[in-house]
């Protein structure tokens, strides 16, 4: 039972009643607001060593995607810094966009990518956790299921919990539950569900997994959403997304309604997300749901929220 005496069970019964209606709340709240954008990938295929991630034959992501062409894109559109999330498995290129980060205020941190799980994580880990620009680290399906009993990554996490860093997991729809579990021995890490645990879009009833998986994550105060993976959800792999809240309202609905205005926070998952949709139609499917839903969330999902989460804060 949680603390405010409801059962899990009349709990997913109420989950089973959301996604049909439509959010009533304030519309009359700001156009705009100061926005994290708290996930972008930037590497360069130039470079002497190229990049493991993407593969070459990918013809729209295979080539350099850099900071300046993202702050010319997204500038005019009210973000005004972003948290990048390293994709490589290359551990030094950590380091080149920790290089990249020294260089420029807009990019606000790195969530790094480690080898949890390997003999080789604990040098790497002594040398990237003394900078204040490297916030945490992602893990992956196999490395949540191996920390659930003891195992090297259990303990590897448990350093990054006592350092104080975040957790980013990149899990499947039927993996949320486990991801509550993860969070109850690790009560003291921030963790942050990437891309809507990759949950398909526009379908109602919601795979019954996401959802007892989302109601045990409601009970893991330390467990929140990046309200990213949207467009990626629809399927739509043309760039041709849709741009209507209407399609996406089943999901965000729902956790809103599960997780609250405190554990919501905005990702983009650019230039992943160019494949499926343009960066406005990204950015303006959870403007629309939040102006419903008024300024207050609104300014907690687009900036505050992810600048407590991940402790960076936006320039100027």
């Amino acid at each position: 039972m949680g603390s405010n005496g409801i059962t899990r069970r009349s709990f997913l019964q109420h989950l089973g009643t959301l996604g049909a209606g439509t959010i009533v709340g304030c519309s009359s709240g700001p156009s705009s607001w100061p926005i994290l954008d708290s996930h972008t990938h930037f590497y360069d295929p130039r470079r002497p060593e190229g990049v493991p991630w993407p593969s070459e034959t990918d013809p729209i992501l295979y080539r350099p995607v850099l900071p300046e062409e993202f702050r010319k894109l997204v500038h005019p559109l009210g973000v005004r810094g972003t948290v990048v999330v390293e994709a490589s498995s290359r551990v030094d290129d950590n380091q080149w966009v920790l290089d990249l980060i020294a260089q420029d205020p807009f990019l606000v941190g790195l969530v790094g990518n480690l080898p949890v799980g390997g003999a080789t994580f604990e040098p790497a880990w002594a040398k990237y956790r003394k900078n204040p620009k490297f916030r945490g680290i992602r893990i992956h399906s196999e490395q949540v299921t191996a920390a659930l009993q003891p195992s090297r990554e259990l303990d590897q996490l448990i350093e990054v919990s006592r350092a104080g860093l975040t957790l980013d997991v990149l899990v499947g729809p039927g993996q949320l539950g486990e991801v509550a579990t993860l969070a109850d021995k690790l009560r003291s890490t921030r963790i942050v569900v990437d891309h809507c645990a990759n949950v398909p879009m526009g379908r109602a009833p919601h795979p019954s997994p996401w959802v007892s998986g989302l109601a045990a994550c409601h009970y893991a105060p330390n467990v929140s959403m990046k309200v990213s993976g949207l467009v990626e959800g629809t399927g739509r792999s043309q760039g041709d997304a849709p741009r209507d809240l209407e399609v996406y309202r089943p999901i965000i609905d729902t956790l809103w309604h599960v997780l609250g205005e405190d554990r919501l926070i905005f990702g983009s998952n650019w230039p992943v997300s160019t494949r499926f949709a343009p960066y406005p139609t990204v950015l303006g499917i959870v403007e629309d749901f939040f102006r419903e839903v008024g300024a207050t969330a609104a300014r907690k999902y687009f900036h505050r929220n992810g600048e407590r989460i991940y402790g960076v804060r936006l320039p100027g």
